[in-house]
């Protein structure tokens, strides 16, 4: 067991300091200072590279390939602060519970976390958060050999009370990369009546902003430093992944969309935000009344791969996507 707030006791219960950091080691894990904060956590195999914060939490604050940039969003002014009542983004891929509402959504996860190891990974648990009862924990395990890392997000309800909600995973992407979804397959007016899925706008989206692209394959979402106002989507995502291509190292991101389960805003198992600072990626479980002492949770499935070249069509784009994808899920599979 490895925890940031009681590391002598988990020294002891491995039988001393050696056997505590030989855990560390035979899990590819380090425990090392990272932005400012000096508990932190990285998971590396020979391709990627991740860091999941102790000192605040439950957030992976960076994911990159071996070495390489980190795909996630950090912001520089948050970065090593802890305590206080002010929530802060951070950056990286933190949980939330939806509807989103404030204050409640913004509970501050400013506070340390209990790290405890697991097998290829480690398991992040924050106190239950005293304005909703409710507890977050991510359980976050890397392959030993792939690009692949696993997230099982769990929301346990801590009141005596019923409480309905939905687990929300969002990853906070570095700027300048393009987001790419799947459209539903097309299909002529003849051969089917039924819509194929509900997209979902925001008040302030703006369908004709140059940043998007609807396409008959693909819809495309430009990450735009330049570009001041926010946009937002949410989508009944069926094909359950989504990407964010940066400088030429894509990130997939892929989980379950679950047919005819009653989602938040509409119907959306995914949603994504982008402003000028960064870009949004963001999966979603049911929504669900969730009873005392229960727990509902959510998977995603997180890829990097280099060398990716999408281009500007959805010819292109389906050229280079579809054999990641195929990749992603052998790998899931595997």
């Amino acid at each position: 067991m490895v925890d940031t707030m009681d590391t002598m006791d988990t020294m002891d219960r491995l039988g001393g300091t050696a056997a505590f950091f030989h855990e560390l080691r035979r899990l590819f894990m380090d425990r090392i200072a990272y932005g400012g904060w000096d508990n932190c956590y990285r998971l590396a195999n020979h391709a990627i590279e991740l860091v999941v914060t102790g000192d605040v939490g439950p957030r992976v604050i960076r994911l990159a390939p071996r070495h390489g940039q980190n795909l996630f969003k950090e912001f520089p002014q948050m970065m090593g602060k802890t305590g206080g009542g002010e929530w802060r983004i951070y950056g990286g891929h933190r949980l939330w519970h939806s509807p989103e509402a404030k204050p409640r959504t913004y509970f501050p996860d400013n506070l340390p976390v209990q790290v405890t190891a697991i097998k290829n990974g480690l398991r992040t648990l924050q106190m239950v958060e005293s304005a909703t009862g409710i507890q977050k924990q991510m359980e976050i395990t890397l392959d030993p050999a792939k690009p692949h890392v696993k997230v099982v997000h769990r929301l346990t309800n801590r009141n005596q009370w019923a409480v309905a909600f939905a687990p929300w995973a969002l990853s906070v992407m570095a700027p300048g990369g393009v987001e790419i979804l799947p459209q539903a397959p097309f299909a002529p007016h003849e051969t089917t009546l039924l819509p194929a899925r509900p997209l979902v706008l925001w008040p302030y989206t703006n369908m004709a902003d140059r940043r998007w692209t609807w396409g008959e394959r693909f819809i495309r979402l430009r990450q735009d430093p330049k570009a001041k106002k926010p946009q937002k989507v949410g989508l009944a995502l069926q094909d359950g992944w989504a990407a964010y291509v940066l400088k030429g190292t894509a990130f997939i991101k892929r989980f379950t969309h679950v047919p005819n389960a009653a989602y938040p805003d509409f119907g959306c198992s995914f949603e994504t935000f982008t402003n000028a600072d960064m870009l949004e990626i963001e999966s979603l479980g049911p929504l669900a009344a969730v009873e005392p002492g229960k727990a509902v949770q959510h998977v995603e499935h997180w890829f990097v791969f280099e060398g990716v070249k999408v281009g500007a069509t959805d010819a292109s784009i389906q050229k280079a996507m579809a054999p990641l994808i195929e990749q992603s899920g052998k790998m899931m599979g595997g």
